[in-house]
């Protein structure tokens, strides 16, 4: 009897130590990876001030992006994402997430829609991805999230208006209803850009993002951005958004349940499983010193 439970702890300290190395060496490598079944909605709102042919005209707007993962088009190291985001006039606190060009109340601001490719473990974007469009923005540094295990560094952030990655400054950290998160600083100043193709502008931006370190999942969002003229300095656009309530707690509770999900599967695993598995080995290799010291002593 002694000699098969030997052999058990044995066997089952071996098979739980190198479940705890896969744990730690190989798991991260699989689970740290942006999925492929992300479908999400971001919906942000604010005050804007819009300029209406001669004078500027304060009014509520709200708006709303959607992205979703192309799982067919995408591989095991990239994503192909398929977003698409509408702005629009919100005075009474009632409009829909858009509305279409000819909207009788004449409530749309800007829409589009847009195709990128990033890579699932550093969120940065993959400009030669073979499944893009050929007339794809020619993408760089990082898109719609940050790196699993973000650092307190600098990273570069695409910005779709001046069509170039510009500097996300680390500014300090900030704990938003228990999760902690690592706020990062976007500041562009008067970038030319092209309003429509007669009208050459100015557009600014003071962005900051709040960005759950564990997930690089970006928990919330503050803006405040301009667009102006480059002739005469006429500002066209003056808009202060923010992700909503709603849309911050989605993201604070998400965001708490994945990282326990990889906490669990990198620290926890490997943690409890070596210290078991060494417990068992241990034990194991006792009986079996013992075992043998008895049989020396009976001969």
């Amino acid at each position: 009897m002694r000699g098969v439970v030997t052999k058990l702890l044995v066997f089952l300290g071996a098979f739980l130590v190198a479940v705890a190395g896969l744990a730690a060496f190989y798991a991260p490598g699989q689970v740290k990876k942006t999925p492929l079944d992300v479908n999400s909605v971001t919906r942000l709102a604010g005050d804007a001030q819009l300029f209406d042919g001669s004078a500027l005209v304060p009014t509520p707007v709200k708006a709303t992006s959607v992205t979703h993962a192309d799982s067919e088009l995408s591989t095991g190291d990239v994503v192909l994402f398929q977003s698409s985001s509408c702005l629009i006039k919100d005075p009474d606190g009632d409009a829909p997430d858009c509305v279409s060009a000819d909207d009788p109340d004449k409530r749309l601001v800007a829409a589009g829609t847009s195709v990128f490719a990033t890579d699932r473990r550093t969120g940065l974007a993959v400009a030669d991805f073979a499944n893009l469009p050929a007339d794809a923005d020619q993408r760089e540094g990082l898109v719609n999230k940050f790196p699993f295990d973000a650092e307190k560094k600098d990273y570069p952030f695409w910005d779709g208006l001046t069509g170039t990655s510009v500097n996300a400054t680390f500014t300090g950290t900030e704990d938003l209803d228990g999760l902690e998160t690592y706020k990062y600083l976007v500041s562009i100043a008067d970038a030319g850009i092209e309003i429509t193709p007669e009208v050459a502008g100015k557009y600014s931006t003071e962005k900051t993002m709040w960005v759950d370190p564990v997930t690089g999942s970006i928990i919330d969002q503050t803006e405040h951005q301009t667009r102006k003229q480059a002739d005469n300095g006429q500002v066209l656009l003056d808009l202060n958004f923010a992700f909503t309530d709603e849309t911050v707690a989605a993201n604070v509770e998400s965001a708490k349940a994945n990282g326990s999900k990889l906490s669990l599967l990198t620290s926890t695993v490997p943690l409890v499983g070596g210290i078991l598995g060494l417990l068992a080995l241990a034990g194991g290799i006792l009986l079996a010193l013992t075992g043998a010291r008895s049989r020396r002593t009976e001969a």
